[in-house]
């Protein structure tokens, strides 16, 4: 059946500046019109068509859940995120760069950004979008106090002020080579606001769909915006998107046709599910990883020969083969994927060694059992994942307790808490991206709290100079360094990067490309896709 099964790669998902570019820009309004437009670079599957009513199914939600942005953390916050409301910039499905509520955007030096933003936009309460929503939006994650997930990646940003009636400027402390990719972050999602402020959970955007309802952890109903201002975008009549958490309730909803596409098929379940005659299945392969992450502000994960035991005593290749039926390629304890520009291709593949995880858990001086939380939550697989990691330490003499915790509160509860835990991460387009949202010092998702070490800080000092960097043969050697350091003194274990695998009704139809920066089309599904 292997016909039914499409795949896709990130091709170009990683463009990053150089100084060619910059001087692009110095040229004036216009100078990304290769990278500008809806579709760039896609040809349609089919016409699209208008109507009906997209119900999705996705693995991940929590009755904590919020619609404030600055707490979005998962799959389905994203892609409500997505579905009602639009960035400055998105990545688009091809990974290349597009203007979105910005209509232009130059910089000269790097430092100093402008965006020109389109005219005559319209929020879904009937307001007209100013740079005032734009600034308000951007300040909500960055001003002080604000405990956004985002502020750490807008850290170099030291002002956001409206020029004129439709421009916004970013002064930044230093240049950032990738600023205009990072307005594309589901965070940084335009508000309207009043008085200098925006109603963060107010639901109301600009995007394809108003939301109609919104149930924490459950589901979130949406109908179509009649005045959205994106040309062949937002088919559907209306939308759905439930919380299934479980995988195999996830499955059997697609199979039974209650749910008409869901993310996250368990690799081992492909095979089975191809051969059903309604559905399809779409893999996509790009910078989507599973982690354990280990705390370095918590004992045992305090001392490097404990991580690097960890790290030895994990076969990586064991995992690749039985969790993700090589449904992915093998990770090397760095968030940096094949896909991504600057990926280290020479940095050795560290291997399942018990030996030498013996001699660091030995030389760590810790006795007894080390316990790792986990739960499918995290990735599908993540339970026999742990289990997997136990045996194998243990040929090293390690003995390692897996703690099963609930699928429901695991991101609130359990992720960025516990000592060591599961984890996944849908990776970034560029490596300072990725880098800023979870390992950079002052982010507030550096889950491994990797801040004090010499190594952290030679890398926080490497990545700053990286951003600023506009040679592209030195970006690639500071990039490749930062990923060493990641690699040999961070508490992250990256055994592998995952493909992403959806299930979808043969009814539905996309584009020829469909995004690899996250699960659902980039989570623009709503958006992008349409019935036949």
């Amino acid at each position: 059946m292997n016909g039914k099964i499409r795949t896709s790669s990130m091709i170009g998902g990683a463009r990053n500046f150089g100084r060619r570019d910059l001087l692009k820009c110095a040229g004036g309004f216009g100078a990304f019109a290769a990278v500008q437009g809806i579709l760039p670079g896609s040809a349609r599957a089919a016409s699209p068509k208008s109507g009906g009513h997209l119900r999705v199914g996705t693995g991940f939600g929590s009755t904590t859940d919020s619609l404030d942005p600055a707490t979005t953390e998962h799959g389905m916050t994203i892609n409500i995120n997505y579905t009602y409301a639009n960035n400055l910039m998105e990545v688009g499905n091809d990974g290349s760069l597009v203007n979105e509520l910005a209509e232009q955007h130059e910089t000269e030096d790097g430092k100093t950004w402008y965006f020109r933003l389109r005219k005559g936009v319209e929020f879904h309460n009937g307001k007209t979008l100013t740079p005032d929503d734009v600034v308000a939006s951007f300040e909500h994650h960055i001003r002080e106090g604000s405990r956004s997930a985002a502020k750490g990646l807008l850290s170099s940003v030291e002002s956001v002020r409206r020029d004129g009636k439709d421009g916004v400027v970013f002064e930044l402390s230093e240049p950032n080579a990738d600023f205009a990719f990072l307005t594309s972050d589901f965070h940084l999602i335009i508000l309207p606001s009043e008085d200098g402020m925006i109603d963060a959970t107010g639901g109301v955007g600009t995007g394809a769909y108003k939301l109609d309802r919104f149930d924490p952890g459950v589901r979130a109903e949406f109908s179509r915006n009649p005045n959205y201002w994106k040309e062949g975008r937002g088919h559907f009549d209306s939308v759905t998107i439930v919380s299934l958490v479980d995988v195999t309730a996830r499955q059997n909803a697609v199979l039974n046709g209650d749910a008409d596409v869901i993310d996250r098929v368990d690799p081992k379940t492909v095979s089975i599910m191809s051969r059903a005659p309604n559905l399809s299945i779409l893999e996509v392969t790009g910078t989507q990883h599973y982690t354990f992450p280990m705390r370095l502000d918590s004992s045992p994960f305090n001392n490097l020969d404990m991580r690097l035991a960890m790290k030895y005593a994990i076969n990586r290749q064991e995992m690749l083969d039985k969790i993700l039926l090589g449904h992915g390629v093998l990770g090397n304890d760095h968030p940096i994927a094949v896909a991504n520009t600057y990926h280290a291709d020479g940095l050795e593949q560290r291997s399942y060694d018990p030996d030498l995880a013996r001699h660091h858990f030995e030389k760590s001086g810790h006795v007894g059992p080390v316990q790792l939380h986990v739960s499918d939550a995290a990735f599908a697989g993540a339970v026999d994942a742990a289990q997997l990691l136990s045996a194998s330490a243990s040929a090293a003499g390690i003995e390692i307790e897996v703690v099963r915790e609930p699928t429901d509160g695991y991101w609130s509860n359990v992720w960025n808490k516990k000592p060591w835990c599961a984890c996944y991460w849908g990776g970034r387009p560029t490596e300072d991206w990725m880098f800023s949202t979870a390992y950079t010092a002052d982010t507030e998702w550096n889950d491994t709290a990797w801040r004090d070490t010499p190594a952290a800080d030679k890398f926080n000092s490497i990545v700053k100079q990286a951003r600023a960097e506009l040679d592209t043969g030195k970006r690639q050697q500071l990039y490749t360094e930062a990923q060493t350091l990641v690699r040999d003194d961070g508490g992250t274990i990256v055994p592998m990067f995952a493909n992403y695998i959806m299930a979808a009704s043969n009814k539905l139809e996309h584009d020829e490309q469909v995004a690899a920066n996250w699960d659902l089309d980039g989570n623009k599904i709503a958006e992008r896709w349409w019935f036949a």
